[in-house]
């Protein structure tokens, strides 16, 4: 800021300065100058006698000049102390505001850490090194332990474990209460219990799975570290900190530019859960002085500011004019970038109102820019049978929160719907205010159409793979309903000859034992309705879906299918299914297809064996894994095995040993098991032959629907 006063024709004041203090001395300075300049050319054209009330007007104006020279270097005095103590409060506050980020910080990565800890996605190594990742970037943790619920050592990032009790008696009682009312607390900064090291303060993070407690993560920060690592070293510098209790105990002090002289002092409540604590600040700069000759230093000052600040601003209007050439030719090509992007681009202020699209957007929607800066929803663009969801949507703008990443269907201008996937971001301005949000839009319709292309592809590859077992098992499938049917036929034409002989020698039919053979007959309808059921569900084409499916129900639709094909060659099937087995949210069906694959294979292995080794064992178990059980099935065989140039390509597609195989059914089922977020993996049998297994996440109560909702 320049300002330049003239005094009459004789005093002239230039100003160039950006405090108000600067600005508020000078302009005292330039009034007294002036009122000294009056007083002389009222002095000058005064008669030699005068009257005594002539010479009370400059007397009054050299005692206001005096006055304003005492008092100005005073207010500047005054001035500067303000600022210094109003320096120091907003220093502090940062200070503190820094403190309570990086806790906060800190605090959120223990807390999902925990979160994930309790919900078993979280332990060993994994956990191991994601702590020391933690205290590696938080310099001022001393160390993490994982304690159970007993207040055990599970897991530590010390040289040594602790237990609860290790604890000091704050610390155990900050636990106590985080596990009472489920919330994280501090405990108040104690010496450890050996009373040797650094003073800890705890920060204990329950864990819980629903009402069940599992123990605490414990996180001890060192107090000393806490001033040394969160507060900036140009304010240590200029500045005492202390950190105290609520009784204004000191518990830890940072001095780097020498003890505070309490001229300059602040202090701000750290309110942590469960601990309150203080932040004193105490200046090193001592009271301001008063400068000797200050006006006259405040001229010289001023007018070499003057010089100094014609140069620069030459200089500045030169680097302006620089810039707005080098902000034109930007401009120019950021607009050249956004006319080129096939990606739309819409930009929305708080009110959802649109302030910017780009010409790709328009001609994604079939709009002209025109038609949609300045809309205020409903948008031309919205599909009317989605009004509800672009509704929610627009609720969460206003509200200050957007989903970053979602897909929707909009509408072009000729009524053609197309899948959208929409990016969405704050919209910032250079000071770092938010003031919209920033979108990017993709026409998805070609992606969509290969995921359905695909998705049908794999659905009629999976059907042939079914038919063409079925075709394997068709001769077999003849001989095992041949033998219900005749066993039936045998039931009713015994019953009906009981029924002709009573008649015949009019007596009772005996019921007991027509109802025998009735029972019987219904028995063998049953066992081959079953069979053809099983049959018919198996070769179906259908949609892919999740559903809950126990092993158990699995092995007795799958072993009849499977037994057609062990009497061929006199195989033995042995089935085991763990007792308390958790079911699997699984296609039933293709885990059918999976087993039936599996299996065929095995009894095709086991063919040219003696017979007493033709066995087919099928064990079904539970196995506890770092982040969830897993529903483990083997179908283990003592056949011929797999050479070891076979198995490198054993699920390669269209590789296959069998001259008349398709290489499709391993291929298939990997694919399968994959599907439902499982693994399927092979190994030699000790006993001769292979062992094929494959793993499902068990269906627990913290299954989410996502899970569920997922497809091929």
């Amino acid at each position: 800021m320049i300002n330049i006063v003239t005094i009459d024709e004789t005093a002239t004041s230039v100003v160039n300065h950006n405090s108000p203090t600067a600005d508020t001395g000078a302009r005292s300075a330039t009034l007294a100058v002036m009122n000294t300049t009056r007083f002389t050319s009222i002095f000058k054209r005064l008669p030699s006698r005068k009257p005594a009330w002539r010479w009370l007007l400059p007397v009054c104006l050299i005692l206001l000049f005096l006055s304003t020279l005492l008092w100005l270097p005073l207010q500047v005095q005054r001035i500067e102390a303000n600022e210094r103590q109003e320096q120091l409060i907003a220093d502090t506050l940062w200070v503190e505001q820094t403190i309570r980020f990086q806790l906060s910080r800190t605090e959120e990565n223990l807390r999902l850490a925990g979160t994930e800890i309790a919900a078993g996605y979280l332990s060993g190594e994994r956990l191991r090194h994601r702590l020391s990742a933690l205290i590696r970037s938080n310099r001022e943790i001393h160390r993490i332990v994982w304690l159970d619920a007993k207040g055990n050592s599970l897991i530590s990032t010390g040289a040594d474990d602790v237990t609860l009790g290790d604890f000091p008696l704050s610390s155990r009682t900050a636990s106590a209460e985080a596990r009472r009312i489920k919330i994280p607390q501090y405990s108040h900064p104690a010496l450890p219990h050996s009373a040797t090291g650094p003073m800890l303060m705890d920060y204990h993070v329950p864990l819980f799975l629903g009402d069940t407690y599992l123990g605490s993560l414990i996180a001890s920060y060192r107090t000393s570290s806490i001033l040394d690592e969160m507060v900036p070293w140009w304010f240590a510098q200029d500045n005492e900190i202390v950190l105290a209790d609520s009784d204004d105990g000191i518990i830890e002090k940072r001095a780097s530019g020498g003890s505070g002289r309490g001229i300059y002092t602040h202090r701000r409540a750290l309110d942590l859960p469960g601990v309150n604590l203080v932040l004193r600040t105490n200046s090193v700069k001592s009271a301001p002085k008063l400068l000797p000759n200050l006006l006259v230093g405040s001229v010289i000052a001023l007018s070499l500011g003057l010089l100094w600040s014609l140069g620069a601003l030459w200089r500045d209007i030169n680097r302006r004019m620089a810039a707005e050439g080098a902000l034109r030719e930007q401009m120019l090509f950021r607009k050249a970038m956004e006319n080129s992007l096939l990606t739309g681009l819409r930009a929305r202020d708080l009110e959802g109102r649109v302030t910017y699209v780009n010409p790709a957007f328009c001609q994604m929607v079939g709009l002209a820019a025109e038609e949609l800066v300045g809309k205020m929803p409903p948008m031309p663009y919205w599909a009317p049978e989605a009004m509800e969801e672009y509704q929610t949507r627009f609720s969460q703008v206003l509200s200050g929160t957007v989903t970053p990443q979602f897909e929707t269907v909009f509408q072009r201008a000729g009524g053609e719907r197309f899948p959208a996937l929409i990016f969405e971001s704050p919209l910032l301005d250079d000071t770092g205010k938010q003031t919209g949000w920033m979108g990017s839009i993709l026409d998805i319709s070609d992606r969509k159409k290969v995921e359905d292309l695909n998705r049908r592809q794999q659905e009629k590859l999976q059907a042939s793979s079914r038919l063409a077992s079925m075709g394997e098992i068709a001769s077999t499938l003849a001989h095992e309903l041949n033998q219900p049917l005749a066993a039936i036929s045998s039931y009713t034409t015994g019953a009906l000859n009981l029924i002709n002989s009573s008649l015949e020698q009019s007596r009772a039919v005996d019921s007991e034992l027509l109802k025998s053979a009735l029972e019987k007959a219904s028995v063998q309808a049953q066992r081959a309705g079953h069979v053809i059921r099983s049959v018919h569900a198996f070769v179906k084409k259908r949609e892919a879906s999740r559903e809950v499916v126990t092993i158990r129900t699995l092995f007795d639709n799958v072993i009849p299918l499977v037994e057609l094909q062990a009497r061929q060659f006199f195989v033995s099937i042995q089935t085991s299914v763990a007792p308390n087995l958790p079911p699997v949210l699984a296609d039933g069906v293709l885990l059918e297809q999976v087993l039936l694959n599996l299996t065929r294979n095995a009894i095709e292995a086991m063919q040219n064996i003696t017979p007493e080794r033709r066995v087919l064992r099928i064990i079904a178990k539970l196995e506890a894994s770092s982040t969830a059980p897993n529903v483990v099935v083997s179908v283990i065989d003592r056949g011929h095995g797999i050479p070891d140039d076979v198995m490198e390509r054993l699920f390669s597609p269209f590789f296959s040993t069998k001259a008349e195989g398709m290489g499709m059914g391993l291929n298939i089922c990997r694919t399968a098991v994959e599907f439902h977020g499982g693994t399927l993996t092979h190994a030699n049998n000790p006993q001769g032959g292979t062992i094929f297994r494959f793993s499902l996440p068990a269906f627990t109560k913290n299954t989410t629907d996502s899970t569920a909702a997922n497809t091929i």
